[in-house]
């Protein structure tokens, strides 16, 4: 019996740890309205994806991406814009905007017991390819309590 419980919570254990694919929209490159930039940051399933979704903010925007999930920021073309990962290890990048597309691929490393996201520019002939089997992540409005404290999610 024991040993019956001890691969039901491995099992249920392993569940919670690979994650899934976020559901959502197919991959649509958008045209940005005039004066503007778009950055793509996506993050590619892979198996053993981890369902951590640290937020991410590029410029005023910020959004929370799951695994097999992107998320397209509008950002003010001829600015100097930063998208950044908020965690205890927070990653950034920096791009001096024009007006056309960027790519960001938000990765999991693994430190010492915990993942830890990455933010890598990505050409766009390599993103093209690797965005296509990435969903439009949907985000929720934050409360305004949560505006408030600081807890955005």
């Amino acid at each position: 019996m024991n040993r019956q419980f001890l691969l039901l919570v491995l099992g249920a254990l392993a569940a919670v740890g690979i994650g899934c694919a976020v559901q959502g929209q197919p991959f649509e490159k958008m045209s940005s309205p005039p004066g503007t930039a778009v950055i793509y940051v996506y993050r590619p399933y892979s198996y053993g994806s981890s369902a951590l979704r640290p937020a991410v903010t590029c410029g005023e925007d910020t959004a929370r991406i799951g695994p097999g999930g992107y998320h397209a920021y509008i950002v003010p073309a001829g600015e100097k814009v930063s998208c950044t990962i908020e965690t205890d290890t927070a990653d950034e990048v920096e791009f001096h905007t024009e007006r056309r597309s960027y790519y960001v691929r938000e990765e999991l490393g693994w430190g010492w017991l915990t993942a830890v996201p990455h933010l890598n520019p990505v050409d766009t002939d390599k993103a093209q390819s690797e965005i296509q089997s990435c969903v439009l992540e949907p985000q929720t409005a934050p409360t305004a309590e949560a505006t408030q404290t600081g807890s955005v999610r």
